[in-house]
């Protein structure tokens, strides 16, 4: 089937109108080009599906560097620099969408766009055809795997131990089917922790890693609450941090608190975190210092939030809870930090502030490179 792609959505796919009006969302696809495309999913007022020719390319294609590239990073068909382009366009139509006229900051990057990932989760293949495991990602939007014999998105010390592992696993006539994934993880230095998942059995314990971020060194579980790209954690940490003018500060949805231990250890800090696993980490990170630790979720502490004060927010893909936003409303602190992994939400929540609050600054930072993932900074500042 034929489509001209119109522009990616924040999805990922390149979208097109078809000739009967059904919107089609085609992975593999940039936009302007023409393509054909074989349906993996279809509904009545859209369908989805894989480009499987080219037939008018975009100047901004490129070659994949992985044959698993639809799997793990499907924006590897597009040169770096448009990339950054078009996830800076996305953040801005999100906010388009919800009435808010800003023009976003450059997409903030440092310039890795490959090998970048400090943690990965490998599933195991076995090929009948030579009676071996292999490593493997699931193919996109299904439950089948695809053996992978290259991966260019983990640091090389990852793939290295990886291969390692599944090589002792060939050699002693293992079973793909016993386990349930490999996970691995690096620190900055290179070294490698984690394990094999045996089906039917608890996790493994995994020794503890350690990395600095803003000088202050954090232990975390391979396993755990980490960020995944640091040096770009910490671009952004530095960036929160020029923002913070209050001696009161709230950090919300703060997981291990690497923000506002990194951020604000210094000021009268607060750290509110719902998981029992994250919470317990950054009760570990906090040590030695004033901070404050709260085991709760966000929206049922609202009593922490006070006018004199800056609120970080982090919270997860879905946004902010909505008991949250209107206390903020009513409270109004003087500054509120929002980092967010889905700009969708992030416009929506900041839509319902925008009666107290302008936005000072709008930054999307290229945590996951090749891949549609966003990342998007806003400094709100009472009105």
């Amino acid at each position: 089937m034929l489509a001209k792609i119109d522009k990616l959505v924040p999805g990922g796919q390149g979208i097109a109108t078809l000739e009967d009006g059904k919107k089609a969302f085609i992975w593999n696809a940039l936009p302007g080009e023409t393509v054909d495309f074989s349906i993996t999913k279809n509904k009545r007022s859209y369908c989805e599906g894989v480009a499987t020719e080219i037939k008018t390319a975009s100047n901004h294609r490129i070659a994949p560097e992985d044959a698993c590239y639809l799997a793990t990073s499907p924006w590897q068909i597009m040169d770096y620099d448009y990339e950054l382009e078009q996830k800076r366009a996305l953040v801005k139509e999100c906010f388009a969408q919800n009435h808010i006229d800003v023009t976003p900051e450059p997409t903030q990057t440092d310039g890795k766009d490959f090998n970048y990932r400090n943690k990965m989760e490998y599933s195991l293949y076995w090929d009948n055809d030579d009676n071996q495991i292999y490593p493997a990602f699931h193919e996109r939007g299904t439950h089948r795997k695809v053996p992978i014999k290259k991966s260019s998105i983990e640091r090389p010390e990852i793939w290295t131990k990886a291969s390692e592992v599944i090589a002792q696993l060939n050699a002693e006539h293992a079973e793909a089917r016993k386990f349930q994934s490999l996970l691995l993880r690096c620190d900055q230095q290179g070294k490698v922790s984690g394990d094999l998942f045996v089906n039917g059995q608890p996790h493994p314990v995994m020794e503890n890693l350690e990395d600095t971020l803003c000088g202050y060194k954090y232990s975390y579980s391979p396993n755990g609450f980490f960020q995944i790209n640091l040096p770009v954690y910490e671009m952004v940490l530095r960036e929160i941090q020029q923002h913070i003018t209050t001696d009161k500060v709230l950090d919300l949805y703060s997981g291990v608190g690497s923000i506002g231990l990194s951020v604000a250890r210094d000021k009268e800090l607060t750290l509110v975190e719902i998981n029992g696993a994250a919470y317990e980490e950054m009760q570990k990170n906090a040590e030695g210092t004033d901070a404050k630790c709260v085991l709760a979720k966000s929206e049922d502490v609202t009593e922490y939030i006070a006018p004199d004060q800056t609120v970080i927010l982090d919270p997860p893909r879905a946004g902010c809870d909505q008991k949250l936003i209107e206390k903020l409303n009513e409270i109004q602190p003087q500054t509120i930090i929002y980092l967010s992994c889905n700009p969708i939400t992030q416009a929506r929540d900041i839509a319902l502030l925008k009666e107290h609050y302008a936005i000072q600054k709008l930054t999307p930072y290229n945590f996951f490179p090749r891949t549609p993932h966003i990342e998007s900074l806003a400094i709100l500042k009472k009105i």
